[in-house]
């Protein structure tokens, strides 16, 4: 057994050193296609990074009548997490620091001041900032039925869900428009890979046809016919995920700083670096693992002959 294994290795380097050229080749492609998936997968980044920044600029404030006191606020708080899991984050906002938030963003207009100025004590109301988990409209409006209901009508004054409604909308619509183009786009990119290395592959197989008619005259089994072209498949997946893992981090690298000038906050390099195992999933998984099958596949139709 050990000795089938040993030649069936000794068979799959001979070939790979004979056909050098072919051996290149298909490497190279899977260079490319890999690469290709890779830039998905910073896309993929880029574009969780865009969403979690337009969800985060999307919530509906509850504003509290005057009468209500902290604490019945903090207990409508301490309420609404328990009645809805779609809630990722309640900020509480007391009168004064709404008065300060109002002073920092409209501390230039003299005319805000001199109307504060007159009414003499603080106008604005407590309130709670609520933000969703996925930013859906439906999770908003539900959030706000619930805060209108009998049992919190006594303490709020209204709710902002109406005038952010359009905005909450589009925000939505957007980040769902990303996310479903990247998955249409991974679906289609990864098809095409897959066929381009098939048929490199596929090439590469050709030329050791009439090795193969022989190896099954002389009554070789299957599997030690297929094994060291299996085995091809995998020193070429192997070798391209080296080639490609550097790349990638290099050219994360080189482009962090032109990609932070454009999205401030998003650090390709970082991403790379704390997402690596991904990267080492992804590339030396699909290297390997459509090296093999494609050989398998390969070989198979010769030996169905």
């Amino acid at each position: 057994m050990f000795t089938n294994f040993t030649r069936v290795i000794n068979f799959a380097l001979q070939d790979f050193s004979r056909n050098k050229g072919i051996s290149i080749a298909a490497i190279f492609v899977l260079v490319i296609t890999i690469m290709l998936l890779t830039g998905l997968l910073f896309f993929h980044g880029v574009a969780n990074y865009l969403t979690s920044q337009l969800q985060n600029r999307i919530d509906i404030t509850a504003y509290f009548k005057d009468t209500a006191t902290e604490q019945d606020i903090l207990n409508v708080k301490d309420q609404l997490l328990k009645m809805s899991s779609d809630i990722k984050n309640i900020e509480y906002v007391s009168k004064d620091q709404a008065l300060v938030a109002f002073n920092e963003k409209h501390g230039n207009s003299s005319v805000l001041s001199k109307a504060l100025q007159e009414v003499g004590k603080n106008p604005l109301l407590p309130s709670l900032n609520i933000s969703t988990s996925n930013g859906d409209p439906s999770q908003y409006e539900s959030i706000s039925n619930i805060l209108q209901t009998s049992d919190f009508a006594k303490f709020v004054d209204h709710v902002s869900f109406l005038e952010r409604k359009d905005t909450i909308n589009k925000i939505y619509s957007i980040t769902s428009s990303i996310n479903r183009f990247g998955l249409i786009a991974g679906v289609i990119l990864l098809l095409v890979a897959i066929l381009v290395v098939f048929n490199t592959i596929k090439l590469a197989i050709e030329n050791s046809k009439q090795e193969i008619e022989t190896m099954r005259i002389v009554g070789a089994s299957d599997w030690f016919i297929r094994g060291p072209f299996m085995i091809q498949g995998i020193i070429f997946g192997v070798l391209a995920f080296v080639v490609c893992f550097l790349l990638s981090l290099l050219f994360s690298y080189l482009v962090s700083s032109q990609i932070s000038a454009v999205l401030p906050g998003f650090d390709a390099f970082n991403y790379f670096l704390t997402n690596w195992w991904i990267f080492v999933l992804i590339q030396l998984g699909f290297g390997v693992v459509v090296g093999v099958i494609s050989s398998y596949v390969v070989v198979k139709r010769y030996l169905d002959v």
